[in-house]
């Protein structure tokens, strides 16, 4: 079949996975994305919602009889929600489903570790097999390692807020399974620090994406590569080829929309011939290397501010069901 007859988000798939950015079951089922992937923000929105009512109840109804009481029962019925989500979302989607830790847990290996291993039982004993199951998990020094940890107990992670070559050399030397740049938040740096727009062949989030992928590729790293966190189209056409995309239900309806013949930018071949350079990482050198990208750093650490604050409203809602 020719591409031209095929739409772009079709032509998308036969060279990379399609993955949707979402809470919401009724996008899953009209995209039929492979995996998809949660955070706080998107739970949130959809446990306002009135049509997922039902899972806000029944995971309150779950632990009610539990001796918890206060801000451990919230606790509680939040991680219970956020996998009854995932839950549904696994029916629906043939892959996996990434379900986020609580953003307050950050710059704490011990805690992210107990709370992957909470998610994954609470998983298989609803009768969904860990292989199906990405711990998401803040791109800190201390989040690879938990990372890493989880990764040899046969537990996948997925690292988030993810935003310089540092954070993913570090990752891929820990073996993570999948790592997630935010292509479109170091666009918003740039732009506001260089106060103009870039197009889509320059843009920052674009070339950072484009070297991590080139360094997986040539020294041949497992981990792999899911550009997130789009602002345009544009973005998605250059990283064409990539691993994965995950890619919001607005932006999902524009490739659908657009019939344009897609090029594929990115593979293990061109990423074979480029001139990136091996990069030694260990914590001395991985902190130093953080603390020198100045939009690394404040992007990761606004990113944990952003989700723990929604993380924070959604234990409210729960406390107000409560």
């Amino acid at each position: 079949m020719s591409n031209n007859t095929l739409n772009q988000l079709e032509q998308l798939r036969y060279i990379t996975t399609v993955v949707a950015d979402t809470g919401d079951f009724a996008t899953l089922k009209e995209y039929t994305p492979r995996d998809a992937t949660t955070n706080p923000s998107l739970i949130l929105k959809a446990a306002l919602m009135p049509e997922y009512q039902h899972l806000v109840a029944k995971a309150i109804a779950d632990n009610r009889s539990t001796a918890l009481s206060g801000p451990a029962l919230v606790a509680q019925v939040v991680d219970c929600l956020l996998v009854l989500f995932g839950q549904e979302i696994l029916k629906i989607v043939p892959g996996r489903v990434s379900t986020e830790t609580d953003a307050n847990l950050s710059f704490d290996t011990a805690a992210l570790v107990a709370k992957g291993r909470k998610f994954i039982a609470l998983y298989e004993k609803a009768g969904f097999g860990r292989e199906r199951i990405l711990i998401k998990i803040a791109t800190t020094w201390e989040g690879i390692k938990a990372a890493e940890q989880l990764q040899k107990e046969g537990i996948n992670c997925n690292l988030t807020l993810l935003f310089s070559l540092a954070q993913a050399v570090a990752c891929a030397d820990a073996k993570v399974t999948l790592i997630s740049p935010f292509v479109g938040r170091i666009l918003d740096w740039h732009k506001r620090n260089a106060g103009r727009d870039f197009t889509a062949t320059e843009d920052p989030g674009v070339i950072s994406v484009k070297a991590i992928y080139a360094y997986y590729k040539k020294f041949g790293h497992s981990t792999e590569v899911m550009g997130a966190s789009f602002r345009n189209i544009g973005e998605i056409q250059q990283l064409a080829g990539c691993d994965l995309l995950t890619i919001s239900p607005a932006l999902l309806g524009e490739l659908k929309k657009t019939v344009a013949p897609l090029e594929r930018k990115l593979s293990p071949e061109i990423a074979a011939a480029s001139d990136i350079q091996k990069l030694v990482i260990d914590e001395k050198r991985f902190r130093w290397l953080f603390n020198e990208d100045a939009m690394a750093t404040e992007k990761t650490a606004e990113g944990i501010r952003l989700f723990n604050a929604d993380a924070v409203k959604l234990e409210k809602f729960i406390a107000e069901k409560l």
